[in-house]
């Protein structure tokens, strides 16, 4: 699949332009040193990935108050608690939840999450109440540029509150994979960043809610 030249032209601008409004700060919101270098859970099916963006947030709430609200992630499903109206001007039909659902929480391993009802990534690893790894390029055309993996990390600290940690790896398949990852990675830091806070205002507000249900 070639690119037509007007879409190189503004690829490369966008990619020039978030290089220099900082992708490293981008690509490491939120994480700690330790988090951004610590081997997690799918990073072994994108060997030598072109490009990685560690994300995390402090959720004042344990493991197991986290994960449903990821169990349930996906188009049709619990949606990504970002910004819905955004993501519903292209089409993917997104409406976050705002209570867990039972029916949603059974995740295997083969199973499609869907980003949008044409669009979906497969559920590559799953080590409930720790970890949800996900993956699949995006198809441009008869197939994708590159590949890809997205996986959400629970660690529980010993005061009870929980880091969330989000990881995207991406190899590239094709030369100008790089002209649709990086820009479209700028636009993920902007979704990713209001998804963390989302899950992690959900799983507060649950945890908060049991002792006055008790």
């Amino acid at each position: 699949m070639a690119l037509p030249l007007r879409t190189v032209a503004v690829s490369l601008a966008v990619l020039i332009a978030v290089k220099a409004l900082g992708w490293r700060w981008m690509a490491r919101w939120g994480a700690t040193t330790d988090e951004i270098r610590a081997e997690l859970p799918g990073d072994d099916l994108v060997e030598g990935a072109d490009l990685t963006s560690t994300r995390a947030v402090a959720v004042y709430a344990r493991a197991s108050e986290v994960w449903p609200w990821i169990a349930q992630l996906g188009q049709g499903r619990g949606g990504f608690y970002s910004y819905d109206a955004l993501e519903n001007l292209v089409g993917c039909d997104i409406h976050s939840a705002q209570e867990i659902v039972p029916a949603w929480q059974d995740v295997v391993v083969g199973a499609e999450v869907r980003l949008a009802p044409e669009v979906a990534m497969t559920v590559a690893s799953v080590d409930p109440g720790r970890s949800l790894v996900l993956r699949g390029g995006i198809p441009l055309g008869r197939s994708a540029p590159f590949d890809m993996t997205w996986a959400f990390v629970l660690r529980e600290e010993p005061d009870g509150t929980t880091r969330l940690i989000s990881r995207e790896r991406y190899g590239y398949l094709r030369w100008w994979a790089p002209l649709v990852v990086v820009p479209a990675s700028a636009v993920s830091f902007v979704m990713s960043r209001r998804m963390l806070h989302g899950i992690a205002e959900r799983a507060e507000i649950a945890a908060r809610a049991v002792p006055a249900a008790a």
